[in-house]
């Protein structure tokens, strides 16, 4: 029996043109594709159609498949001889368990390769032409989750402190708390901020405002999850906004 082998796959932020070409060909060669929930289903059509496809999604508040039971279905179709595509949104290896992943396949002895995909805390502001780095106003990007495992604590205090761009993923649950502790922290209620919904899909809608006004702004907006939140003087210089019909505004 051929060995198998698991390609931990990023799928990139959701426009499926943003995806690599490499993606695209590994999808197109694997027997099984487990796929997570925020993948965009367009991607489908570059997998084989005798393809397995199983969905092993997981989304915040909503019922989601055990952490464990994908490790067990990576390895059991490796271990079968199988070429798996492990389809994750955005980049694998920035908060999407791609580094747990790697490291049971490791120990189980099953070849694996991770094929990078583009994040969306990178390109999700740019649809919004806000530049996550300036040399006048932000030297330094800070990617940082939301949501945390058992409601461990974050340092809000000492990312405030850096100076630079925060993105934070996952962090529309939490985000009243999170403007809270940023404010108490020192940042300015001023300081502009950005909420992104499902970026780069035709679907997205965003809110410009400032921090101090983020939390109300989303309700009187419809904006909700998955979403990217930027903080930083970089949302105030942003290039365009997009002509996207169902984008939502608030000018600064």
């Amino acid at each position: 029996m051929k060995p198998g082998k698991v390609y931990l796959i990023g799928s990139g932020p959701g426009d499926v043109e943003l995806m690599t070409l490499k993606a695209v060909r590994l999808l197109g060669e694997a027997d099984v594709v487990l796929l997570d929930d925020l993948v965009n289903r367009e991607v489908l059509r570059f997998v084989a159609p005798d393809a397995e496809i199983v969905d092993v999604g997981k989304r915040g508040g909503c019922k989601s498949t055990p952490q464990v039971s994908i490790h067990e279905q990576m390895l059991k179709h490796a271990q079968a001889g199988r070429i798996v595509a492990r389809l994750k949104g955005g980049d694998p290896f920035v908060f999407g368990r791609g580094g747990e992943e790697m490291q049971c396949l490791v120990a189980a002895g099953v070849a694996v390769e991770v094929v990078s995909g583009v994040t969306a805390g990178v390109a999700v502001p740019a649809v919004l032409g806000i530049p996550l780095t300036h040399r006048d106003c932000a030297r330094s990007v800070t990617f940082v989750t939301g949501h945390t495992r058992n409601d461990e604590p974050t340092d809000w205090r000492g990312l405030a402190g850096t100076g630079g761009t925060l993105v934070i993923y996952m962090g529309i649950a939490n985000l009243s708390r999170i403007v809270a502790e940023l404010l108490a922290a020192g940042l300015s209620p001023m300081l502009p901020a950005a909420v992104i919904q499902h970026g780069t899909l035709p679907q997205q809608r965003s809110v410009v405002t400032t921090l101090g006004e983020l939390p109300a702004a989303l309700p009187a907006h419809g904006i909700g999850s998955p979403a990217i939140v930027i903080i930083g003087e970089v949302v105030g210089i942003a290039g365009y906004v997009s002509k996207n019909p169902a984008i939502c505004e608030v000018q600064l």
